[in-house]
Parts: C-alpha cells; sequence; structure tokens
C-alpha cells in the first residue's frame, strides 16, 4: 500500500520513515514538509520513497494512497490531521494529536464522519511485557486494584536541545508531562480498564534553562474504582549521557498493587516482576521474561506490531490498536493536571 509520511523535521520523523521502509506491506512512500527547503534537502531517502514534495493537497489527492503517518510541531497536529481525514486517508498521528482536548475531538469526529481508522502512536502498549500484564489483572487473579505508581525519569533539559519548539508552550502546547507522561497515563489505563477521575498536581519547571514548559512534574490520582495512584516525572538524569536518542538515559518503573499481588516492570526492560497466588511449591513471588525483538521501528518490534494492527483495522479485520479516544482521554487528564497545579487543587477530569 502506499503510505505517506507528513513531516520532515520532527524529532521522531527519522525513525518512523525507517519503520515504513521496513514494512513489507507499504510499498512506496511520499514525503510531505510545509517548508520547501525542508524538501528541497531532503536526500534520496531510502528504496520505497518516490516523491517529496511541499504540497499537501497533492499529496492527499491521490487515489491511491491508503494512508499517513503525522508527526508535526503539536501546534499544526490538529488542523492537519483533520484534512488528512477528511480526505478519506486512513491517520497514524504522533501524539499528541493536539494541544487542547477540545482540538483532539474534532479529530475524532471528523475521522468518524470520513469513516476512516484515526490511531494515536502509543506503541508502548504492544511491548510484550504490558501484554502480558494486561492480560494477567484482565483475568481478576490479582483481585481488586489498590493503587498504581510510576515513575518516568530521563535526561536533563540541558542534554535535549533545549532551544527546540518542544520546550516553548506556544509551539508544544506542554513539557514533560505532555511530551512523554502521556506514554505512562496512557498504560496505566490500557492496563488496568480503569479511569482517571481526579488529578492532584505540581508541574513546575526546574532545569535552569530558558524554557516555558514543565520539566517536573508530580501527580496524584483517583481511578474510577477507588483505587489511588501516583506519578513522577521529569527531565532529571545528569549523569546517563547526552543527546536526544540516548537509550541509557531512562530511569522508570511502572507498578500495579492488588488485593492478591502485584505487577511491576521496570520499563525498558524485558522482565515483569509478578507476585500473584502461589500454585503448590512455589513462590508467590517471581520473574517473568517477555523479550523484544530487535528492529530499526519505532519503538522496535512493538512498533511493527502497532502498525500492523493498524493495518488489520483498515482491512476490516479487527480494532485499532488506538483511536483518538484514547488520545482524547490522556488530554483530559494532562489539562486536568495542568488546573491543579495552577489552582493548588484537585481537579476532576472532564469526561
Amino acid at each position: 500500500m502506499k503510505a505517506a509520511l507528513l513531516g520532515l523535521t520532527h524529532p521522531h520523523s527519522a525513525i518512523l520513515l525507517a519503520t515504513l521502509e521496513l514494512l513489507p506491506e507499504v510499498t512506496s512512500i511520499w514525503l510531505w514538509d510545509a517548508d520547501p527547503k525542508v524538501v528541497a534537502a531532503q536526500p534520496g531517502q531510502g528504496a520505497k520513497v518516490v516523491h517529496a514534495t511541499a504540497d499537501l493537497d497533492a499529496v492527499l489527492a491521490q487515489r491511491d494512497l491508503v494512508f499517513a503517518v503525522l508527526c508535526v510541531r503539536h501546534d499544526e497536529s490538529a488542523a492537519l490531521a483533520q484534512r488528512v481525514v477528511t480526505a478519506g486517508k486512513h491517520l497514524i498521528s504522533e501524539k499528541p494529536v493536539g494541544i487542547t482536548p477540545a482540538e483532539i475531538s474534532a479529530v475524532q469526529v471528523a475521522a468518524e464522519s470520513a469513516g476512516v481508522v484515526a490511531s494515536v502512536l502509543y506503541p508502548r502498549r504492544f511491548h510484550p511485557t504490558m501484554a502480558a500484564a494486561r492480560a494477567r489483572v484482565r483475568t481478576g487473579e490479582l483481585g481488586e486494584l489498590l493503587t498504581v505508581e510510576c515513575r518516568f525519569l530521563t535526561t536533563q533539559v540541558q542534554f535535549r536541545h533545549p532551544e527546540s519548539w518542544l520546550f516553548r508552550r506556544s509551539q508544544s502546547g506542554g513539557g514533560m508531562l505532555l511530551w512523554l507522561g502521556c506514554h505512562c497515563l496512557d498504560l496505566m489505563h490500557y492496563v488496568t480498564g480503569d479511569e482517571i477521575t481526579d488529578v492532584g498536581a505540581l508541574l513546575v519547571t526546574r532545569s535552569g534553562e530558558a524554557i516555558d514548559v514543565d520539566d517536573a512534574v508530580a501527580l496524584t490520582l483517583k481511578f474510577r474504582s477507588g483505587a489511588i495512584g501516583t506519578f513522577h516525572a521529569g527531565y532529571t538524569l545528569a549523569y546517563s549521557g547526552a543527546g536526544y536518542v540516548n537509550s541509557a538515559g531512562y530511569d522508570s518503573y511502572l507498578g500495579f498493587n492488588h488485593r492478591h499481588g502485584r505487577i511491576v516492570w521496570p520499563d525498558l526492560n524485558p522482565h515483569l516482576l509478578v507476585e500473584s497466588p502461589p500454585a503448590e511449591g512455589k513462590s508467590p513471588l517471581h520473574e517473568e521474561t517477555f523479550p523484544l525483538r530487535a528492529s530499526a521501528a519505532y519503538g522496535a518490534a512493538a512498533g511493527e506490531d502497532f502498525f500492523r494492527q493498524f493495518f488489520a483495522a483498515i482491512d476490516g479485520k479487527g480494532k485499532p490498536p488506538t483511536t483518538m479516544a484514547d488520545a482524547l482521554r490522556t488530554a483530559r487528564v494532562i489539562a486536568a493536571a495542568e488546573a491543579s497545579s495552577r489552582r493548588g487543587e484537585f481537579v476532576r477530569v472532564d469526561s
């Protein structure tokens, strides 16, 4: 099938192009960017790239174009996403899809009206550890959910190009919570099936760099079931190496605590620590391993699986990997967190 990559200067543009190149289902690729100079500077990238242009109408007018991958600045994303789905093309959009819940809701309505599949790019759902955690939680063997705890720390702003639009609120719409914390908020819902209903939050800027977005956050969460949770995230690591792409530059943890056991995932790790009702002669606490196959795709093999479920949904053979409703859910939690931090009180998540 023919695909388009929309946006060539986003931090994930190169790896998303690599993903499209390696997927055999994709036979040809068009590249687009709003800046003609960026388009002109594109070398012959990959065997499948057939054309690069600054004319989006020309891209979307192609009858045989099946889907587009959108990765652009956040303040530009929602309007472009609407153009894609209104043209009848299926869509995978980089998170957050839009700066506000209202923008994302408009994309959702447009996609439903056009009858196309529109997904937000949350490939961590397809990490085998998360698939296993979700399956175990959904069996009910661990009992009632009590608490959720999450930590996501990465390299300091000084190592991540502080001059980037990612650290300018007018263009990014937010900071650490919106750009990286969204993955964790999504996984909390995906694994448990529970909804975050109330948020108490502190969003601060502590890097010392000339930025105007949050670079450290602490959230207290209430779930619809009555369970509670905590989330701590920040650009805090000083000695984990420099550069934007740095696999060693993370310290993270995700834990689900239930009445009869718990599941813990040291992030970017193939292992789950599981405490569950013991079988005869076995310890209740054990480790389970779910290796992630190496791949050049965004998110490694999990990213490939994300795209393949998207392709199956296009063919009417299953549900999409994510929907705009998933993007909207996360955006509403983030909006509540920002309001909580401003007002100094717990805020109800808009439903």
